[in-house]
């Protein structure tokens, strides 16, 4: 039997039911929604079946799509009497959109309530019954000669499901559909781009997919002025795949995070031939974004019809092959008029160019989101879903036809889908302090690579298989036998007949891997599958995770827990890792630290190169190192470093891994930019170790330097020359020549000023280079791009250059790193600093002049402190500006040596009655009797109605 057309359901904002005029003092609502629990249907008894609940002939309600959609309350559901063939009674299912009727309001600002459908004026009762939906309805309609069975639950979620996943309130979901023509000024493109987002505590993670884009450049936050907040480059490298970005924006400020809950952030994407932004919009909530499990990106299927496009969120039901989707469109409609206000929509699913559903809607440009729900989707449609082989398409009806189109595959994200697998996880716990890890990759077109390493386990590995969790208790549910590709420790390989409920439980966190051993049958170590959210780190995408097990500690732990962790190192010598830990208990969690140390013993005590690795939140953490020792680097690179992590229970390790990294770290000075190359003359650089033995040498900064050789000292490589002079280092600020031109201005990188025509070029054929190449970094303090690997002192509103701190660009990352110089050690008493805007003092000194305003970073004189955007001076004190609220008059800060301390003005109690009290600036006081007596008469019930 062919698929009956699916119930049409439109109008998907929380809208609420609509009031109608003299209604009010009927006994009850014309249109109740059910009750939660009904009673079963006798045998027999004729009415509807809809959504897993019976309806009795003559019922209405609101239907109820479950998670994310929820209720539909704009919607009204009837179950009208009909008779079959045979003549026995039916019930027939019609629903209609009832937004459309709700009622003109007299008040100018209408409100929308909780659970309604229609708006009403503020002082309006709530309660008012919803207006009767007229006996006929227009829309589509759904039979169902026989009841659903809607129980087949395929996964019980009380069993670590993805709701039992720990989601604090530090982390939120966002999306935005990105096109162009939002602004009238900027040019049109056929471009369309789906941007999530994940906020983590204060960093902000998002994976943007694109098309008919050309290479963006740069990705751009803006606030709702057009002000730039953030802009984060995109790097060729670091792309997982085409049409892809992964990015992180860190440390936003808590004004940027307001905007962003608030909804008023914006994204835009900057190409080479839009340096603007090509395609833009507003980041928002939704909450179709926990569930969704299959996305879609539609693009105008014709090319002359710009600023078009839309995406769709998917997400399969838990207990039926029903798919529910939200599409977001932008585009599709025209500027409403009054003749016409809403335009018909139609929306198919396609399969090689033939329609498998068809559904309608009416739209409008105050209400042009698409819910949906298409039910019973057979095998091979679900197959067809996994594989990515199923297009949907959304086409408008009228004068302005407008048709977009894109293929529905698995959800694109920059995350990785992992899993550690331990003993203290399996269906029956074990304590052998083996390990499991599990690196996969979903493929657009469904198949699902898969590699599983095994570690440390007490005896033959048996089996390793993907399974649900156990329809009954510890009675395994097999997906997939993955043994035939074990070997020797790692099962590699791919699935490729996932089916969409597959999927749908992959990314939804709702499989496990188990491996089973000789002595242990039903599972030795066991895991959940889930999504590790993008951290930057590119070693995840192309290495394997190292395993961390308690077998591998010296001696040997027997424990239950066990981890996984990725360690690099980037072209600078620093050290990136990322630690998952799992099989913990409760107590431990609190009390996790990891160290990556040297060559270990059996029955070692301690190490002499031991560095500790901080970042833990909760079982995970991640950071960089970025001063490692020659000892560890040479560790690394002979294989014989190990990444330790211990507990309360454990103190002397829980687990480990060893660690290795080839690699060519040597200790030695920063180059210098190429620009400043022109101003040495250094010789060749010699062996280090033939330098040590050069009774001529130098020693300077922890370097040794060969006689007559010439560099930018660290603490000042902007305007500072030192040379080597027989074992004496010599350095003296670099004197500027005078110039033959009028117009002289400062480069931020360099220490003498050049003529503006010099600088005009020199400075723009930097900038764009960067910008071309991606491969830069925006600094927020002066709002310029830098080149990959330049050094700069920055410009610090309002105290101009800052002289004791050097910045760098890493090119890998687009990251801005700042230090602060470290003035060398004087041997006299009284030193000095010879210009204000010295960084260091230097001898011998007269007195020390007075401080000046550039001293707020000096290295070594009282620190100032920076409240919000604002520096303040040692012991200066002010009232605080906090957005939006403003200057919060009540509080007063002041400044004490670089910590700022805040305090509340303390109010006396007022002994006068409550109407007699007056609110001034930051305390209450007794009103004058002629000001209590008029605020009495504001607060009567005949105010109210004026």
């Amino acid at each position: 039997m062919a698929a009956l057309p699916p119930l049409l359901l439109a109008g998907l904002l929380p809208l609420a039911l609509c009031p109608a005029p003299g209604e009010a003092s009927r006994p009850k609502p014309l249109l109740p929604i059910q009750p939660e629990k009904d009673p079963l249907p006798s045998k027999g008894a004729a009415g509807c079946s809809f959504g897993g609940r019976f309806y009795a002939l003559e019922d209405t309600w609101h239907p109820d799509l479950g998670e994310p959609f929820g209720v539909m309350h704009c919607v009204v559901c009837y179950c009208e009497p009909q008779r079959n063939r045979r003549g026995k009674p039916t019930g027939k299912v019609s629903c209609k959109n009832i937004k459309h009727d709700c009622p003109a309001l007299p008040c100018s600002e209408s409100v929308l309530l909780p659970g309604h459908c229609c708006k009403t004026c503020p002082k309006a009762s709530p309660s008012v019954p919803e207006k009767r939906p007229e006996p006929i309805f227009d829309s589509f309609e759904y039979f169902q000669d026989k009841e659903d069975d809607l129980h087949k639950s395929y996964n019980d979620r009380s069993y670590l499901s993805s709701e039992d996943l720990t989601r604090d309130d530090s982390r939120t979901d966002f999306v935005a559909l990105l096109t162009s023509g939002a602004e009238p000024w900027l040019p049109l493109s056929s471009a369309v781009a789906k941007a999530r987002f994940t906020l983590v505590r204060s960093y902000l993670l998002f994976s943007i997919n694109y098309e008919r884009l050309g290479p963006p450049s740069r990705v751009r936050f803006t606030d709702p002025e057009g002000n730039v907040l953030f802009e984060h480059p995109v790097q060729k490298s670091v792309s997982l795949q085409d049409g892809m970005i992964c990015g992180m924006w860190r440390n936003l400020h808590k004004p940027s995070i307001r905007l962003l809950k608030s909804e008023q952030l914006r994204i835009s994407l900057v190409t080479k031939a839009q340096p603007a932004g090509e395609i833009q919009g507003p980041i928002i909530k939704h909450r179709a974004l926990f569930a969704e499990t299959f996305s879609a990106i539609l693009t105008s299927v014709d090319p002359t019809h710009m600023g078009t496009g839309g995406i769709a969120m998917l997400t399969l039901s838990d207990t039926e092959n029903n798919l529910h989707f939200i599409l977001m469109a932008k585009g599709l409609l025209e500027p409403a008029d009054k003749e016409f206000p809403w335009v018909s929509l139609r929306v198919r699913i396609l399969h090689q160019n033939r329609v498998l559903r068809e559904v309608r809607a009416n739209i409008t440009m105050q209400d042009p989101d698409f819910a949906e729900v298409l039910s019973d989707l057979s095998s091979r449609e679900m197959l067809w879903l996994a594989q990515g082989q199923l297009k949907i398409t959304a086409e408008t009806e009228g004068r302005h036809l407008r048709q977009i189109a894109g293929y529905i595959t698995a959800r694109k994200s920059c995350d990785t889908i992992q899993s550690v697998l331990c003993g203290g996880d399996a269906l029956l716990p074990t304590k052998t302090g083996a390990v499991g890890s599990a690196k996969l990759m979903l493929h657009e077109n469904g198949t699902l690579e898969y590699q599983v390493q095994v570690a440390g386990t007490a005896s033959e590995v048996t089996s390793v298989t993907l399974e649900t969790k156990p329809r009954r208790k510890n009675k395994r549910n097999i997906l997939l036998d993955m043994t035939p590709s074990y070997r020797e420790g790692l099962a590699s390989g791919t699935w490729q007949h996932m089916n969409a409920r597959d999927t749908h439980m992959l990314l939804q966190s709702e499989l496990f891997l188990n491996v089973a051993t000789k002595d242990f049958e039903e599972g030795e170590v066991r895991g959940q599958i889930s999504s590790l959210l993008y951290s930057g780190l590119l070693a995840r995408y192309s290495e394997l995770p190292i395993p961390l097990a308690g077998q591998l500690v010296s001696p040997p732990v027997r424990t239950g827990s066990a981890g996984h962790a990725w360690v690099s190192l980037d072209e600078h010598c620093h050290l990136h890792y990322e630690i998952v830990v799992g099989g913990l208990g409760k107590s431990d969690d609190v009390a996790i630290s990891a160290h990556l140390h040297g060559v270990a013993e059996l029955g070692e005590r301690g190490h002499e190169h031991t560095r500790l690795l901080k970042g833990f939140y909760g079982t995970e953490a991640q950071g960089v190192v970025k001063d490692l020792d020659a000892e560890l680097r040479h560790h690394l690179a002979q294989g014989t470093a190990f990444l330790q992590v211990s507990t309360k229970v454990n103190p002397r390790g829980e687990m480990r891994g060893r660690v290795h990294i080839p690699n060519q770290c040597e200790s030695g000075g920063v180059r210098l930019a190429p620009e400043e190359d022109e101003l040495l003359e250094e010789p060749k650089p010699k062996d280090p170790e033939q330098l040590k033995k050069d009774p001529n040498s130098c020693f300077f900064e922890g370097q040794h330097r060969a006689h007559g050789s010439r560099w930018a000292p660290a603490y000042d490589r902007k305007c500072s020359l030192c040379s080597c002079q027989k074992r004496t280092v010599i350095c003296d600020p670099i004197l500027c020549q005078p110039l033959n031109c009028t117009q002289q201005v400062h480069l931020e990188d360099r220490c003498c000023p050049v003529c503006e025509e010099r600088k005009a070029s020199q400075e723009e054929l930097r900038a764009e280079k960067a910008r071309d190449s991606s491969e830069g970094c925006y600094f927020d303090g002066d709002k310029t791009w830098r080149g990959t690997g330049t050094r700069w002192h920055p410009v610090v509103p309002p105290f101009g250059l800052i002289k004791c701190a050097i910045c760098t660009c890493k090119g890998a990352t687009g990251e801005v790193h700042c230090e602060k110089v470290q003035c060398p050690r004087l041997t006299c008493s009284n030193p000095i600093r010879v210009s204000p805007s010295d960084c260091c003092k230097q001898c011998p000194a007269p007195e020390k002049s007075p401080p000046e305003l550039a001293d707020v970073m000096q290295a070594d004189g009282p620190r100032a402190c920076r409240f919000g955007r604002q520096w303040y001076m040692n012991n200066e004190s002010w009232h605080p500006t906090v957005p939006p609220f403003g200057e919060m008059k009540c509080i007063t800060c002041w400044c004490v040596s670089g910590e700022t301390h805040c305090q509340r003005q303390e109010c006396s109690p007022a002994s006068c009655s409550g109407h007699a009290k007056k609110e001034t600036r930051c305390c209450a006081r007794c009103r004058a009797p002629e000001e209590a007596q008029e605020k009495l008469r504001a607060d009567t019930p005949e105010a109210w109605s004026r």
